[in-house]
């Protein structure tokens, strides 16, 4: 396993827009159809990574619990499935259903997205205001594969519970750590 962070990107970073492909649906998806009245979630994470099985679960709590308060999720998946071809969009799809995936499941195959975003690792977490501008990218939680930590979505919940109590998120925010965006050559 790699251990790749995310980049840092600065507060206050209009959300790149998008049109992708919802592995689920079949349907094209844009940002401002994903977008939530209080915030919208992009993850950047994939079906193979350790990183993201190991917070799968905590990913699906999140969305289903915080959707009903106002926030929109998308999860992107970037991978050149040329050469992790478990992470094509037929394998999304089936990853989605056995997950119970409560968002659109996207698949960035030009990798044009992940670019636009800065994107390095899976999983990789922005959360952006009602306005789309960023005011976290960072950690799900202390949590990783092997290190004993339960996840538990903390940081995540922390600067989405700070929207909801009008409260300005923490600035110190811990970058994600995972596997590297498989990048084409």
């Amino acid at each position: 396993m790699s251990l790749t962070p995310s980049n840092h990107i600065k507060a206050g970073t209009k959300a790149p827009d998008f049109k992708l492909m919802d592995t689920i649906t079949d349907h094209l998806i844009t940002l401002e159809e994903v977008k939530g009245e209080r915030g919208t979630v992009i993850m950047f994470i994939c079906n193979h990574c350790p990183f993201v099985k190991h917070v799968n679960e905590e990913i699906v709590h999140i969305a289903n619990e915080y959707r009903q308060l106002g926030f929109g999720f998308a999860g992107i998946m970037s991978n050149d499935v040329k050469s992790y071809p478990q992470d094509s969009p037929e394998k999304m799809k089936e990853h989605a259903a056995k997950h119970q995936y409560s968002f659109p499941y996207l698949f960035d195959g030009t990798q044009e997205i992940a670019r636009a975003y800065d994107a390095a690792c899976t999983p990789d977490f922005y959360l952006f205001d009602a306005d789309l501008k960023l005011i976290y990218h960072g950690q799900l939680d202390d949590s990783r594969p092997g290190n004993g930590i339960h996840s538990n979505g903390r940081d995540l919940r922390e600067a989405m519970d700070a929207v909801l109590n009008n409260r300005k998120v923490s600035p110190d925010q811990k970058p994600s750590i995972g596997c590297n965006i498989k990048w084409k050559e």
